[in-house]
């Protein structure tokens, strides 16, 4: 636990870790890749959907909505470290402490969910061609619905974060927490420590943050993804005939952007699996290992945000041009 002024106990999160250059250095690289990258997925996709009318737009508005989230959680969450690792001692008041907690809480639960949306939407599209139930002549989607869908899940992760706000304080530089909360960051941060009424309540938001925002979301991405795949399977034993002809040919498509979605999903996976992993060894075992656990989960946050632009650039037609014609300029 830590103590600030003798007296006043908090029960927090994070701990502070020693980084080498060569980790800055990596991390950085990181940082400024995951920023340049959403932020050409946003501007690139997000031109084509405002232009282009056609088939395809409700994909691409989820691809922007993980792509903001990801810019968004690179910006506010991972900017402030790599400035705190270059040696700038950054501090902020109780009230600038419960803005920052909040946002980071919200915009990182905010990340999960919208990458397993994308996932069970791409499921949902691949039942939708399937010949013995798909509808040729009926509505292709309704905007509308989606964008409600989307603006709940920005919706109710602000609710949940609530606590993150209203139970943050600044601490002081010495500050060291026991308590770690996956969804946000692994050290106090700006100077920002949580300070629950009781290590209880604090572990109960905690736990409640790993369930509902780590492991539920993780098993409904692998099954949507296994569910995705069992489709393909299945629908490409089926003869084409003239009456499921003109959807048979669909299919190469849809197979090439489950791969991509696959591939996203499997890195997202990854990367917080292994986050997950490492910070509750740290939690409950504090072994000599603890400190180079609390890096490799540092790293591990990152990887999906910095990685998964490249990997939507090889399968989304518009990013693949848009990289080409800007490597050949």
């Amino acid at each position: 636990m830590a103590m600030e002024d003798g007296e006043t106990m908090l029960v927090g999160m994070g701990l502070r870790v020693s980084v080498s250059p060569v980790q800055t250095t990596f991390y950085l690289f990181l940082v400024i890749l995951g920023i340049l990258g959403n932020s050409t997925v946003v501007g690139v996709i997000g031109k084509s959907v405002i232009t282009d009318h056609g088939g395809g737009r409700n994909s691409d508005i989820i691809i922007i909505n993980m792509a903001l989230s990801n810019l968004l959680v690179s910006v506010m969450r991972n900017v402030p470290l790599v400035i705190s690792d270059i040696g700038l001692e950054l501090y902020s008041s109780k009230e600038w402490c419960q803005i920052l907690m909040g946002v980071w809480v919200w915009l990182r639960s905010v990340n999960v969910w919208s990458t397993l949306f994308l996932s069970a939407f791409h499921l949902q599209t691949l039942r939708r061609v399937t010949p013995t139930m798909v509808t040729r002549n009926g509505p292709r989607g309704f905007p509308k619905t989606l964008l409600l869908s989307l603006a709940l899940i920005w919706l109710l992760n602000f609710v949940y974060s609530i606590p993150a706000h209203i139970f943050s304080t600044n601490g002081d530089e010495n500050t060291t927490e026991t308590l770690m909360l996956v969804s946000s960051t692994t050290r106090p941060l700006l100077g920002c420590v949580w300070n629950f009424p009781s290590i209880y309540s604090g572990l109960a938001y905690a736990t409640t943050s790993m369930v509902i925002h780590e492991t539920i979301p993780i098993i409904l991405m692998a099954f949507t993804n296994l569910g995705s795949l069992y489709t393909l399977y299945t629908h490409s034993r089926v003869r084409s005939s003239a009456e499921d002809a003109p959807v048979i040919k669909r299919v190469p498509a849809e197979r090439r952007a489950a791969k991509v979605i696959l591939t996203l999903i499997m890195l997202f996976i990854a990367s917080w699996g292994t986050s997950i992993i490492s910070v509750n060894y740290f939690n409950y075992n504090r072994g000599s290992s603890a400190e180079f656990l609390l890096v490799i989960a540092r790293f591990a946050n990152i990887i999906f945000i910095a990685m998964s632009p490249a990997v939507l650039a090889v399968g989304h037609r518009r990013l693949r041009s848009f990289v080409k014609s800007t490597l050949s300029y």
